[in-house]
């Protein structure tokens, strides 16, 4: 499933198209994907503006002109493709079948936007503006990785007397929103924090961030913005706006490279990998302490 970097990278390749612009018809090639459409869906948003084209955890939302934000997630194996002459935009052919091109956003600018999911876990929704943070979508969401309050002290309250594993409190989403396994193994491994060390025995006794935790906010934030550079990891599904493929896969520290010797300098442990909650966890436990 896309994470965090992959959706933010598709959000900005979608913005030449969507930001501003005018949705001149929508072609609705079925009735659901992992949810039924909202009723009169394609009708609901021809001929509306998108004032604005944001992202909330691994939610893309466009906000309209009427009141209303079109909530797109990617699900498992969703992309969007955009064809057209927009300025600033070059699309990379793509290979996957048209047959599972399910939505098709035809813009005043010229532009095509194409949502294609062959796995249909996607899912697209029509939510009024002002009930979307009590939406029970977004109402118990946490913050946002790459915001200003994600800090140590943070870390340390959410963390004071929480026994479950680092690994699993991060991929908590009411605690932050839009971290997944991939980017959580690869930055506790730059933080040299073990996945499987319970999250109190990050804090002190007085509740303060330790050393290592301290180290962890920066590592989440690097790992992130990196990725963001690279257009996000391509393991699967993954692709950009304009068709090409992200490559940060190519600079992963841990994550699926199980036996492989540990990239820290000076460390010659070797990459494990376990199970945790029914995910694979990459980690290095001779510098991951």
């Amino acid at each position: 499933m896309p994470e965090l970097p992959e959706v933010e990278t598709v959000r900005r390749g979608l913005l030449p198209a969507f930001a501003g612009a005018r949705i001149a018809r929508v072609e609705q090639r079925r009735k659901d994907l992992r949810f039924p459409f909202p009723p009169d869906f394609a009708a609901r948003l021809s001929g509306r503006r998108i004032l604005h084209l944001e992202r909330r955890a691994k939610y893309l939302l466009a906000d309209l002109v009427g009141a209303e934000t079109l909530v797109m997630h990617l699900g498992m194996s969703g992309s969007f493709r955009v064809d057209g002459d927009i300025q600033g935009f070059f699309h990379h052919p793509r290979d996957k079948s048209a047959a599972h091109d399910h939505v098709v956003f035809h813009m005043e600018n010229g532009a095509r936007v194409t949502y294609n999911d062959p796995r249909r876990f996607g899912f697209m929704l029509l939510v009024p503006t002002a009930e979307l943070d009590a939406h029970k979508l977004f109402r118990g969401l946490g913050i946002e990785p790459l915001s200003e309050t994600l800090d140590a002290a943070f870390l340390a309250r959410a963390f004071r007397d929480r026994i479950a594993p680092v690994k699993a409190l991060l991929l908590d989403q009411r605690l932050i929103a839009g971290l997944g396994n991939i980017y959580v193994c690869e930055a506790l491994h730059r933080a040299g924090i073990s996945p499987l060390l319970g999250g109190d025995k990050l804090v002190t006794a007085a509740g303060k961030p330790t050393a290592a935790l301290a180290r962890l906010p920066e590592a989440i934030r690097s790992v992130l913005e990196e990725a963001l550079a690279a257009g996000g990891s391509s393991l699967r599904d993954h692709r950009q706006a304009d068709g090409s493929l992200g490559y940060f896969q190519h600079s992963f520290r841990v994550y699926d490279r199980e036996g492989a010797a540990c990239p820290t300098r000076g460390c010659k442990g070797t990459v494990a990998r376990t199970v945790q909650s029914g995910r694979s966890t990459f980690y290095c436990p001779a510098c991951q302490k």
